[in-house]
């Protein structure tokens, strides 16, 4: 559900020209990451089949701009990520709005 909703604001704010690939476990986003091209991603840290700290440091390392969008505390991200935006759940959708719109910077 939650999924669907990420999906719902960012087709909404892409004007009809946005397309979403959804995954639920760290394997699916690597086939998404693997077959299609991508400007930004959200990221959940607990997944079906762990956590994405290793999904995010190949999204940085790509220099694809992402963001924490999860349940877990931010003290809970390794160092090297505690940069990345995080926005907590349960969110309101004007930060995920607000956090795209800002691009989600490319992480230094």
């Amino acid at each position: 559900m939650v999924a669907l909703d990420l999906e719902e604001i960012v087709l909404s704010l892409g004007e009809g020209h946005a397309q979403v690939a959804l995954a639920a476990s760290v394997r699916e986003a690597q086939r998404a990451l693997a077959d299609t091209s991508f400007d930004a991603a959200l990221l959940d840290i607990d997944v079906l089949d762990g956590k994405t700290f290793d999904l995010a440091e190949a999204l940085h390392e790509r220099g694809l701009p992402f963001a924490f969008i999860s349940g877990s505390r931010p003290e809970e991200l390794p160092p090297r990520l505690r940069s990345v935006p995080f926005v907590p759940k349960p969110y309101d959708p004007v930060e995920i709005e607000d956090t795209l719109r800002a691009k989600l910077s490319p992480q230094q």
